[in-house]
């Protein structure tokens, strides 16, 4: 193995796994777990038939991984119909977003996949109906302080995170995909308009094939970077679904054009493509070269990139990794508030907020 880190080698090429050694098996199965990913690997190696190159040991960890993310996944099935319970009678479709839709619609990307919430999408309109029948059923908001509230109400794209009384379950309620702060202004409406069944039930939806990508392009590359990998390993799994249906990459094209994401989008095929070898046609590469930046910034995006998308383990730290970051930290409240809200936000967040005791 070269000094890419062997968990970037085995998503890219599971093939690989039967060449490890003791010594990477017990690297990779470190920097799986680090990103979060560790049911993923066991599920791309159970998909190829290749389990059984795995050391015993190993295969221990794997099966506790598997057991725990298809735990999880039975809990998501059953959650979503709680929420659904919640929201009928309210004559809107449920449409759940990121790791929840991927469940729902029984995607590649949910196999192994693990998170904490439950995102779905509404009109901002409903959202005074939608949130008081969560709160019916249970649900309440996490942050109760008076600046929180006025945070997320005022200028978010979603209302504060919400928390069942009983279960500590947590939903998101988005009425957008970005905040109305941000630079970028994608239409929700015209994702809610394309939204797709996600099975039988017409009413449990997600976002159309294109639009699902270009969401998990913007929340990570207008996100914080917490887990990037994973999130990347979403933009990929789905990519290789996707990409082959017949007219997808003109839609993918058309559709960043007219929701304003053409810059996520280039970031997304470009990363998928250098770190995890996603296969992109060279017309689709070249069609999103359309929204890259200057050369100068490129490099800079690069250098921070190759960084901030790495695992977050130690074995896989770069010179400059705690600066860059940082810098995708700053990066990404710069991109989703102006100036002096975003100093008036970090003012607030560092003296006056209410800290953990």
């Amino acid at each position: 193995m070269n000094a890419t880190p062997i968990l970037l080698h085995i998503l890219r090429d599971p093939a690989q796994a039967p060449s490890l050694t003791d010594a990477d098996w017990d690297l990779l199965v470190r920097q799986a777990a680090s990103a979060r990913l560790d049911a993923t690997v066991q599920s791309l190696l159970d998909e190829r038939g290749m389990l059984a190159s795995v050391p015993p040991q190993v295969q221990v960890h794997f099966e506790w991984a598997r057991t725990y993310a298809d735990r999880h996944r039975k809990a998501v099935h059953w959650e979503v119909r709680q929420i659904r319970a919640a929201l009928e009678g309210l004559g809107l479709p449920l449409i759940l977003l990121k790791g929840g839709a991927y469940a729902a619609a029984g995607l590649p990307a949910a196999r192994g996949r693990v998170f904490t919430d439950i995102d779905i999408l509404v009109p901002k309109e409903r959202l005074d109906v939608v949130e008081a029948a969560l709160m019916m059923h249970g649900w309440h908001a996490v942050h109760q302080d008076d600046y929180d509230q006025r945070y997320y109400r005022n200028w978010m794209h979603e209302l504060p995170p919400m928390q069942h009384v009983k279960r500590a379950t947590s939903i998101d309620v988005h009425h957008a995909i970005l905040p109305l702060t941000a630079r970028a202004r994608p239409d929700s409406r015209l994702l809610r308009e394309a939204a797709v069944a996600a099975g039988e039930d017409p009413a449990l939806q997600v976002l159309a094939p294109a639009d699902m990508i270009l969401h998990s392009a913007t929340h990570l590359f207008y996100g914080e970077f917490d887990n990037s990998l994973r999130d990347l390993v979403d933009i990929h799994r789905l990519l290789q679904e996707f990409g082959s249906r017949p007219g997808f990459w003109r839609e993918l094209d058309a559709r960043a054009r007219s929701l304003e994401l053409g810059r996520p989008l280039f970031y997304a095929l470009r990363y998928a493509v250098r770190l995890l070898g996603t296969p992109v046609p060279a017309q689709a590469l070249r069609a999103s070269a359309a929204w890259a930046p200057g050369r100068a910034l490129l490099a800079l995006i690069d250098a921070l990139m190759v960084r901030g998308l790495m695992p977050p383990h130690a074995s896989c730290r770069l010179p400059g990794t705690g600066a860059a970051l940082l810098a995708l930290y700053v990066r990404s409240n710069w991109l989703r508030m102006p100036p002096l809200l975003l100093a008036r936000h970090l003012f607030h967040k560092a003296f006056l907020s209410p800290q953990p005791g």
